[in-house]
């Protein structure tokens, strides 16, 4: 386990990985349920081998705050370095904030995979690294743990110097997923595609319809019981108001209390019909917009029968 508290031997770190490609980063920090949190190490992966563990540097960092402004103005500030952290937004508290460029959130990646490829119950780290790497029971009770006390245990260390092997671990599985969701539409194999997506439709159309049905009766088995709950749900109700009025009255209150009502009005096919002639002395605004859609045909067979 490397781990370092000499200034001069994490300076010296910072400079070697100030020359690499991509770093996996974590961060604990003291008093973090406080108003005044304090960073207190700085976990660093660079480079990947067999044993990965070997490969994660340790830095402390509690009293020194300089080695921690060299380390933003070093590593996290440069474009040239791919910094990986998984919910990127909490460390980025304590490494340079908005400034910081060129960081990957393994958090905002699983995110962006579709349920059904990664369907969890969330997406910890650890329920991340358990899933997709077949890691058992990953150990996160240090999380919590004090680490503004020093010396730090060895479980502490143990604990922290696990944690960028994990985020290695699971932005590599990441990444394949995201390649497979995203791949260049241009290779795409349409026939299998369109397969795919017909049998999802019909499976769509029986679970929503099989769905719909079990809301009814269950609503209405639970309102003719009296029943408000149930060990897994519970049944409420919520009035929703909505305040209509007649658009001459609005506009006549409008002008005796001198309120501008400057904004624009969608005109329904309705309204567009029943302004005829009219519309053409109104400065119209045409908004156009272009969407997509999937329609299924009927068979060729189907379409050229004859009556």
């Amino acid at each position: 386990m490397q781990y370092f508290l000499a200034q001069n031997d994490i300076i010296s770190l910072i400079d070697k990985y100030a020359q690499a490609k991509t770093l996996w980063i974590d961060t604990e920090v003291a008093d973090f349920k406080s108003r005044s949190p304090k960073l207190s190490l700085i976990q660093v992966l660079s480079s990947y081998s067999a044993n990965l563990t070997e490969n994660v540097a340790i830095l402390d960092v509690l009293d020194d705050p300089k080695i921690t402004d060299i380390f933003v103005q070093k590593i996290m500030l440069n474009p040239e370095i791919e910094k990986v952290f998984h919910n990127a937004k909490y460390d980025l508290k304590f490494l340079g904030k908005t400034k910081a460029e060129n960081v990957t959130c393994t958090l905002e990646m699983a995110k962006d995979i579709p349920y059904y490829l990664l369907p969890l119950p969330d997406l910890t780290l650890k329920t991340l690294a358990e899933s997709l790497c077949d890691i058992v029971a990953v150990d996160k009770s240090q999380q919590a743990s004090d680490w503004g006390k020093r010396p730090l245990t060895a479980t502490q260390l143990t604990y922290a110097n696990l944690d960028p092997v994990y985020l290695y671990m699971v932005h590599q599985k990441l990444l394949h997923l995201k390649s497979v969701t995203n791949p260049n539409p241009n290779n795409e194999n349409i026939t299998l595609l369109a397969e795919r997506y017909l049998k999802l439709k019909h499976q769509l159309q029986v679970v929503e319809s099989e769905y719909n049905h079990f809301d009814t009766r269950l609503k209405a088995a639970m309102q003719a019981q009296n029943v408000s709950k149930t060990n897994s749900l519970k049944i409420s109700s919520v009035a929703r108001h909505t305040f209509k009025v007649e658009f001459n009255q609005l506009a006549e209150v409008a002008n005796q209390n001198s309120i501008k009502l400057d904004f624009p009005i969608t005109l329904t096919q309705k309204l567009q019909k029943d302004l005829g002639q009219i519309l053409e002395q109104l400065n119209l605004q045409e908004e156009v917009s272009n969407s997509w859609r999937l329609t299924v045909k009927p068979p060729e067979s189907e379409e050229d029968e004859e009556f």
